[in-house]
């Protein structure tokens, strides 16, 4: 049992298991209706994706140093009370369920996915590639 960290959109793997949707907005022009049918994903929780503000240094971000700040700004947010419980409660469920949860970016090492992937891991979570 696991949590497998994936690009949204990308085609399932077999015994993927139900796909998180960590990102701030659904994905443009795909009808409600064809999220899951389309891999994109099964539900979406954008609790665990950057606020708006800190989503547009990402975006912005043209060097280590405002990637760091992003990095620095996100890790703050999943402190917060509400988006640490949820992530304790992800990495639990990943020894006894096989899901998967992630983003749309192309590059996962400049992507908000490869910090939950590290946040998960400091709590134990099972993760596989």
């Amino acid at each position: 049992m696991a949590i497998r960290i994936v690009r949204l959109g990308t085609p399932r793997k077999t015994g993927e298991g139900p796909r998180i949707g960590t990102v701030r907005r659904p994905p443009r022009g795909v009808p409600k209706e064809r999220f899951a049918a389309d891999d994109w994903y099964d539900v979406w929780y954008p609790n665990l994706s950057p606020s708006p503000p800190v989503m547009q240094i990402a975006l912005h971000a043209k060097d280590d140093k405002e990637w760091a700040e992003f990095t620095r700004k996100f890790k703050a947010e999943m402190a917060q009370p509400d988006a640490s419980r949820s992530l304790d409660l992800l990495a639990t469920l990943s020894h006894t369920s096989n899901f998967s949860m992630g983003c749309y970016c192309e590059n996962e090492a400049r992507c908000h996915r490869s910090l939950l992937r590290a946040l998960l891991q400091q709590r134990g979570a099972q993760i596989v590639d």
